[in-house]
Parts: C-alpha cells; structure tokens; sequence
C-alpha cells in the first residue's frame, strides 16, 4: 500500500467517475513524470514493478482529485485502445487489484465528471498525504523538455520536414554531420548516449517504438536532455540548457550505429 490507507484505497474507488487512465510500464509512461521508468514511479512514491501499473484519474462523488494504481496493466491497456478507437469501456480496476488510491492527479487533466463539484484536492483528513500534482510546465524545464520530446515523436513528419538535408553536408564528409554536433551540449549528449550502450541505464532511459516500414521510433532521456529519433533517418535533441530549441541532428557516419546500438537495449511495448 501506498501513499494512503485502505479507507481512502476503499472510499476513493467505490465512488471514483473516472476521466482518464495512463499506463506507468517501463515501456510507456508519461514521460512528463521524469527520465525513467524508477523516476517517474518515485514521482507517485510507487516502486518500480516490473509488469508497471495502470493509472485511473477521476473523480470521487464530492467532485475530488483521486488516482487510483492498479496492477491490473491489461486491463487499463484495453480501456485506453477501446476509448482510442471511440468505443466505450467501463474501467473498474477489481478491490484485489487496487494498489493505492492516491490524492490529487499527476497528469493535467481538461475535463471533470459531470453532475459533481468541480475538481478539487481532497482535504488532508480525507488523503492523509500531501495531493499529486502536475509538474510545473510554465517554464521551460526537465517537464518541459520531455513534453516537447514527446511532441516531435508523435508529429514526426511535421518536424522532419522542416530540415533541409543539405544543412548537413560536411566539407570533408566527415564528422556526425548535422547543425546540432557543433553544439557542445549535443555532443555531450551523444557522448552519454554512447555510454548507455556499454553502461545499460535505468530501466525506460530508453524506448523503442513502432514507425513506418521496418524503421523504429527511438527515445532516449538524460540528465537535462532528450533525444528523438527514427533509426533510419536523423535525431532531434532538446536541452535543458537551450530553452525551447530543437536541435537536429544528422545521420553522417557515427549516427546509424548508435540509434541500432540504442535500439537493442531499448524497452519496447510487450
């Protein structure tokens, strides 16, 4: 049990209107939580299981903020595609598999239950914890960056489109190639990179992806940065240190066998 007691486990699911669900797998959680799989798990006080969690936000019947943890994964994975595809799916996560019911919400969520007070946090003699809250996005930071990471990756063509390959033709030919290498926190980030294949980092460090043809979608996280790329074309990075830049990143000689490299250690959706 975390975060609350059985009470609050108990109260919050058997009156929760549930708005939304997320999965927290080492292959797909809201990265918007932190650079890995354990972060983003301490960011809720959750430990890291293996198998993940499914994470159900709503409402209880006085309008409050509660996330109840499921270890039922399939379950919240069913919902999410059958609500993804307009169908509908009555999520109600089983008592034996309530993991905690946790006050407030960790993930900014734009709509609320009908027929109920507006969302709220519930008090502290309700939660017995401090609520969730979502991290602080206004400015630009580690929050931030990933969310922007997460953007490229979902609109890939979009950005992809906005690079003319012939920025990164090198007199020489030589070198990584592209405008982001002469960046010295881009190289920086490659250098860790290339680390992660001879030092294996925490678990969701790095994550494999579907992508047309037989290409995959690559992330990776660090300390202050974030790499997207397809592994069969260039990468972008973002940086803590660069606010709201893009930094793109291309292919050269080196480029190829780091995201294959990457892509062998990554985690991918089971």
């Amino acid at each position: 049990m975390a975060g609350t007691d059985e009470e609050a486990v108990t109260a919050a699911d058997d009156a929760l209107y549930v708005l939304t669900a997320v999965l927290l797998t080492p292959a797909k959680f809201p990265s918007v939580l932190g650079d890995d799989y354990p972060e983003a798990c301490a960011a809720l006080g959750l430990a890291p299981l293996a198998d993940g969690y499914g994470l159900v936000l709503g409402q209880d019947g006085d309008g409050a903020r509660w996330t109840v943890v499921t270890d039922d994964v399939s379950l919240v994975a069913v919902a999410i595609a059958s609500w993804d595809c307009g169908m509908e799916y009555d999520l109600s996560p089983g008592e034996r598999s309530v993991v905690a019911a946790l006050p407030g919400w960790p993930l900014a969520v734009a709509v609320a239950a009908p027929g109920v007070p507006a969302p709220h946090d519930p008090g502290l003699e309700v939660a017995g914890r401090l609520p969730l809250s979502p991290p602080d996005t206004s400015a630009w930071g580690s929050a931030q960056r990933r969310l922007g990471a997460d953007e490229i990756a979902l609109q890939w063509a979009q950005w992809r489109e906005q690079i003319d390959d012939a920025e990164f033709a090198t007199p020489d030919g030589g070198g990584t190639g592209g405008q982001g290498p002469g960046h010295s926190g881009v190289r920086r980030v490659l250098a860790e990179a290339r680390a992660y294949v001879d030092s294996p980092p925490p678990l969701g460090r790095v994550r494999s992806s579907f992508a047309p043809g037989d290409a995959r979608t690559l992330r990776a996280d660090g300390p202050g940065w974030s790499l997207v790329a397809r592994t069969d074309d260039i990468a972008f990075v973002l940086l803590d240190e660069v606010p709201g830049e893009v930094l793109p990143v291309g292919r050269g000689p080196e480029l190829p066998g780091l995201l294959e490299a990457l892509d062998k250690l990554a985690v991918r959706p089971s």
